[in-house]
């Protein structure tokens, strides 16, 4: 328990999203010349995104998924209230923080914006300071918020997802590859005889082995969206949204070339070195969108370590 509570406390902040990149700010106002005065004032700090209506805050949210979002009141068609309401009934933007912009004065306007799911609101016209300042609170708020998430799907020893995530992750990129006619590939890989190598060499040796397997499995799913996760035991998966079967062909290359460049002392393998035994599976129009595709990735894993171990296989068109 010791050494796993100290292997969290190696984790550092830029390993999360929310740590490593500037934060991005998403202002929804249908007059332009409103956004172009918050942008003078925040755009030195942050990124700025701009939609004039609540139909496209929605679709950069979806897209984008800003840390934060900026937002008129009075719109036409869709006010910024039925924007906010509507962000919050979506799960994958439903933790943005919304603070409304707007010259109302009345108590029950106030109310309107909290009972719409704002965070906070900001009085017309807006006075610089108080904007970076409350912008600065709520983002550190987020970040906070963002990091513990994290924590709790984070795995210990490796510092890559655990499996609870992935099993969300995977729902989720599935879901929204269909939507849009998009590939997705998952690669489930094993290191090949490491119940050997702990017995030879000991638990305390197998564990940095696994701490530098994931840390290069990692270094070859660097788009923002891939994903490594330990999956259980010796075994970790990779998911790569819009990925075809041959891109994915091409990350497991990578991903042998990288465990293979570790040189790992393994005794007990024929291959002298740690190695890893890779299943690709496809989600695309052809093979479908289903969950099934963990266990068609296993097949493939099964069908690697039949042919010899240290390669990959991958399901063929039929």
């Amino acid at each position: 328990m010791n050494e796993q509570n100290n292997a969290m406390s190696d984790i550092q902040l830029s390993d999360f999203p929310a740590f490593s990149e500037q934060a991005v700010i998403l202002v929804v106002d249908d007059q332009p010349i409103n956004i172009q005065v918050i942008y003078q004032i925040l755009g030195g700090s942050y990124k700025i995104l701009m939609a004039t209506s609540g139909a496209q805050a929605i679709k950069v949210c979806t897209d984008s998924l800003p840390d934060l979002v900026l937002m008129d009141v009075l719109m036409p068609e869709q006010d910024g209230l039925e924007t906010c309401r509507q962000m919050k009934a979506q799960e994958t933007i439903a933790d943005i923080p919304v603070i409304f912009v707007t010259a109302a004065q009345q108590q029950e306007e106030e109310d309107a914006c909290w009972q719409a799911g704002a965070v906070d609101f900001i009085q017309k016209p807006v006075n610089a300071n108080t904007l970076r300042h409350r912008v600065n609170a709520h983002l550190t708020l987020k970040k906070q918020s963002d990091l513990l998430r994290s924590l709790a799907f984070i795995d210990g020893l490796t510092h890559v997802y655990n499996r609870r995530y992935f099993d969300q992750f995977l729902q989720k990129q599935l879901a929204a590859c269909k939507r849009h006619q998009m590939p997705l590939a998952v690669l489930l890989i094993d290191i090949d005889h490491f119940k050997l190598y702990n017995d030879h060499l000991g638990h305390l040796a197998g564990d940095d082995a696994l701490r530098r397997v994931a840390a290069a499995m990692k270094a070859c799913c660097l788009r923002p969206n891939d994903l490594i996760a330990r999956y259980g035991g010796e075994e970790f998966v990779a998911v790569l949204p819009d990925t075809t079967a041959d891109g994915a062909r091409i990350v497991a290359e990578k991903i042998l070339t990288a465990i293979t460049m570790l040189a790992i002392p393994h005794p007990s393998s024929k291959f002298s070195i740690i190695s890893v035994s890779i299943g690709i599976a496809a989600a695309d129009l052809h093979w479908g969108y289903e969950k099934d595709i963990t266990e068609r990735a296993d097949r493939q894993l099964y069908l690697t370590k039949q042919r010899g171990r240290n390669g990959f296989s991958q399901e063929t068109t039929q």
